[in-house]
């Protein structure tokens, strides 16, 4: 039942909302299927699926609101489950941030957020990529352990003003690491697609492997500042805090008007409008780009678009809530999801080889925010750094632990290759100079 037709969905919205006694109301249908296999020491270790169709119910009684759930879908059901919404309403506290429900809205069509053959995948399938993935590592007597996952779904909304959405997408991510049998050597791969057409694990695992390798023996060289390549693995992450992810956290109206952001101003306000990184660096996120498609409207139903957050290095743009958008009469721009940084040409290779001396850095991990106020973060380097001279690779270097800005670090921008798919974004690998690396880990 995981995906149904827009008519489908509309069809048990309209039937929720026809049992609601509430001032407004608004439902919610989520559905997934999909499934997930993870291996480690070259065996397949768990596998499993998920086919679930889940509805939310929110129901408001002037400025009270409560919000139910349920994930069947017979009359009874979906009746009791606007009840205990609409009794959940009148038990809870006014909201000082209240917002009417949304109307009709116009959103963009994005055919490309779902593809067929993703959502077509085969347990099969799964064990076919992960047997040629552990199938190559076997051969080179090296250790792997990966996880794959793939989803189809769809989001429905509707509510008692007239608004009304609905969108499918699909998406596989996977990521793997390799180790040397004598676990001092490692590397790292990782990518997203939303047309699995692309992909290929025995590839990705055969660019893992190769960083295992040539990983072993590494040096020890003194912390200090470096001109580093950043790896796109090394700037965004599918699971964790990462430095240009931290910076699209920051572009928030409201933290930073309240000043708790790099871009509060002393006084009040913020810095919308300022010069604040190298003029090379544009980002603006696309929920219609054929490479990245995603949801044309978000969690509260406010269009998703093309939309520049940062211009050949200004401020251009800050997304909020629609209560702090209307308190301080600003654009009424919601959070965007996957972002795109414009790059050039050049592969990671290629700025490898204009590069006289510095450190290929693979991945970043356990990033951790040291000062919000600045965006300094610290965190280790991982599954494969490497020292750099006459524009090749030299030796393995042991990893580091790195104290950096994103705003810091997009001022100090030496070269910007082209940009790859990751975490749901696009992101070009970087050439830093001057990157802070503050001790030695012993981590590998």
């Amino acid at each position: 039942m995981a995906i149904l037709s827009k008519d489908e969905a509309q069809t048990i919205l309209k039937k929720v909302l026809s049992f609601s006694t509430a001032d407004e109301c608004e439902v919610t249908l989520n559905g997934t299927t999909g499934g997930n296999v993870r291996s480690a020491r070259n065996a397949i270790s768990t596998s499993g699926a998920v086919d679930n169709v889940s509805l939310a119910v929110e129901s408001r009684f002037g400025k009270r609101s409560g919000i139910a759930t349920c994930n069947e879908f017979d009359d009874a059901t979906l009746r009791r489950c606007v009840q205990r919404a609409e009794e959940i309403a009148k038990l809870a506290p006014e909201s000082p941030e209240y917002m009417p429900l949304l109307g009709p809205q116009q959103y963009l069509e994005s055919p490309k957020s779902f593809a067929a053959n993703t959502a077509g995948i085969t347990p099969d399938y799964r064990a076919q990529q992960v047997a040629a993935s552990m199938k190559l590592c076997d051969a080179k007597k090296l250790t792997s352990a990966a996880f794959l996952n793939d989803s189809a779904g769809f989001v429905a909304k509707r509510n008692n003003k007239g608004l009304e959405a609905y969108q499918q997408i699909t998406n596989l991510d996977f990521s793997i690491t390799v180790r040397t049998p004598d676990g001092t050597g490692s590397g790292y791969a990782a990518a997203d697609f939303t047309d699995i057409s692309k992909f290929d694990a025995a590839r990705m695992t055969q660019i893992a492997a190769d960083k295992a390798t040539g990983s072993v023996g590494a040096k020890a060289i003194e912390p200090g500042k470096y001109t580093v390549i950043l790896e796109p693995a090394a700037l965004v992450s599918n699971s964790d805090a990462s430095l240009l992810g931290a910076l699209m956290n920051a572009l928030d109206a409201r933290n930073a008007d309240e000043g708790r952001s790099f871009l509060s101003k002393k006084g009040g306000g913020n810095r919308k409008g300022e010069k604040m990184f190298d003029e090379r660096v544009t980002i603006y996120s696309d929920p219609t780009n054929p490479e990245l498609a995603d949801l044309t409207f978000s969690g509260d139903g406010r269009p998703q678009k093309k939309m520049t957050w940062i211009e050949k290095g200004v401020v251009k743009n800050l997304y909020s809530s629609r209560f702090w958008a209307q308190k301080n009469n600003i654009a009424d721009i919601p959070r965007p999801g996957g972002f795109i940084m414009e790059g050039g040409t050049q592969s990671t290779q290629d700025l490898i080889k204009g590069t006289a001396k510095g450190i290929l850095v693979t991945r970043l991990w356990y990033i951790r925010a040291v000062d919000p106020q600045t965006l300094l973060f610290t965190g280790l380097t991982r599954d494969g750094t490497f020292y750099i001279e006459n524009g090749k690779i030299k030796y393995p270097v042991k990893n580091f632990r790195f104290n950096e800005s994103p705003v810091i670090m997009l001022n100090n921008l030496e070269a910007i290759g082209k940009p790859v798919r990751l975490g749901g974004n696009l992101v070009p690998p970087l050439k830093i100079r001057d990157f802070t690396f503050t001790s030695l880990s012993d981590a590998v």
